[in-house]
């Protein structure tokens, strides 16, 4: 298998965590990419025309994306059980929702600050994706049962993703001070190999 890779997509990272929760994290191939939301990259565009990461090359052909549906291929591929089944499926999917409208938000707020020219920025707009993540973390600090020590699914690896994008492009934010528990719970997630492995090599 194949993948269209950037270091810094929440996205891939949450691709690649599921691979190695399911033991398939050996047997992707990464491939360069530079997606962008105004130069795009038409390499990607060649298998995916909305030319973004992360993108899947099966190994019989297919293309896949996004996310979601790269994870449960690979979770059907390895006969995981990350997304579940019956009440629990309907768990992971809605918290697998929950962390990626907080990335969605996020990186709607970093193109506001990245790509957008300056004179064309608008703060409202920004500060109102960003508040995504603040009445998400607020409402899994107050449900701290969706998060519960040890829980490994697609919801919390999405989850762990988007605290991980958080840190990583609004380090100022300092959200641990106001969301104890849901930083305890990542503190733990973080320790765990398919956190740690090292894509970048």
């Amino acid at each position: 298998m194949k993948l269209f890779f950037s270091p810094t997509s929440p996205y891939v990272r949450k691709c690649l965590v599921a691979a190695h929760e399911l033991g398939l994290g050996g047997r992707i191939e990464f491939l360069p990419s530079n997606a962008h939301p105004v130069n795009r990259d038409r390499t990607i565009i060649a298998k995916n025309p909305l030319g973004k990461v992360p993108t899947l090359l099966t190994d019989d052909g297919l293309a896949l994306y996004d996310s979601r549906v790269i994870c449960e291929y690979l979770d059907q591929l390895a006969g995981g059980s990350l997304f579940g089944e019956g009440a629990a499926r309907w768990s992971a999917l809605t918290l697998q929702a929950l962390g990626d409208g907080i990335l969605d938000g996020a990186l709607l707020a970093r193109y506001e600050d990245a790509a957008r020219p300056e004179p064309l920025r608008w703060s409202d707009w920004r500060a109102g994706q960003l508040d995504k993540g603040e009445t998400s973390l607020a409402h899994l600090e107050a449900h701290p049962d969706l998060l519960a020590p040890g829980r490994i699914d697609i919801g919390s690896i999405a989850v762990a993703c988007a605290l991980w994008y958080l840190d990583l492009r609004f380090g100022d934010t300092d959200w641990r001070a106001r969301f104890p528990s849901v930083a305890r719970w990542y503190a733990d997630f973080s320790t765990r190999p398919s956190w740690r492995a090292d894509w970048t090599n």
